[in-house]
């Protein structure tokens, strides 16, 4: 279902990266054709190999961009919510979509048809400039995350994970799972058993998982758990 945005919509399409930097009007206009789609969940946005005709801004709920591999499963590229931009590079190449997105749960998203995008960037070239900053901010984010599959271990993802949902740098803290396991093991690239033996692992260290929320009892040492190297990390589980 397609809609208008609304005046609290439009705040937060004005905050993302690819805007940030470029003047108020200059923003209007670029958002004037865009449009509202409200995704039920598990219901396609677009798919891996449809043509790209515009890009765009979560406002609210997840969506995950995933893979077809030749063997047929499922690869989890990114999980986005509020404030996450996506397709910007690929809708202004005229090739298609190298990827799907499919809502996680009941999702808002802002759409922006590419044309008018192109028709834009024609008359302000500082536009351009935007877009080239938050794709390279994207890759620098892609990159992270092949860095995080290389060097870090199972158990060190999950750390990482939980840590980055704690709203506080130290004590204890209670976060909700923003999505189900199986979809968190994907997005870490492990396996749901190996996500259930993580879990595991780190209860001799104070986390400990109840359905959908997990409560940490020192964030700050699961913070340093994330960093560690393996030697040093086996050592903390060990005289945990």
């Amino acid at each position: 279902m397609n809609s208008a945005p609304t005046p609290a919509d439009i705040e937060i399409v004005s905050q993302i990266a690819v805007f940030r930097g470029l003047k108020p009007a200059t923003v209007q206009r670029v958002i004037a054709p865009a449009s509202v789609v409200t995704l039920d969940a598990h219901e396609p946005l677009f798919r891996q190999g449809d043509p790209a005709t515009a890009f765009f801004i979560m406002l609210d709920g997840w969506i995950k961009l995933y893979r077809i591999t030749f063997s047929g499963d499922e690869a989890v590229l990114l999980i986005l919510t509020r404030g996450s931009s996506f397709a910007e590079a690929v809708a202004f190449t005229g090739s298609s979509y190298p990827a799907t997105a499919e809502a996680v749960s009941q999702a808002r998203v802002v759409r922006i048809p590419a044309d008018h995008v192109v028709r834009c960037i024609r008359d302000d070239p500082d536009i351009a400039l935007a877009m080239i900053a938050s794709t390279s901010q994207h890759l620098h984010h892609l990159v992270q995350q092949v860095e995080q599959l290389k060097a870090q271990s199972g158990v060190q993802r999950v750390a990482e994970f939980l840590a980055s949902l704690c709203p506080v740098e130290s004590g204890s803290s209670i976060v909700a799972l923003p999505y189900d396991k199986l979809l968190i093991a994907a997005r870490l690239g492990i396996k749901p058993e190996s996500l259930s033996r993580a879990f595991a692992k780190l209860r001799t260290i104070g986390v400990e998982v109840r359905a959908s929320h997990v409560v940490i009892g020192e964030v700050e040492r699961l913070r340093q758990l994330a960093a560690d190297d393996r030697a040093g990390m086996r050592d903390s589980l060990r005289d945990a």
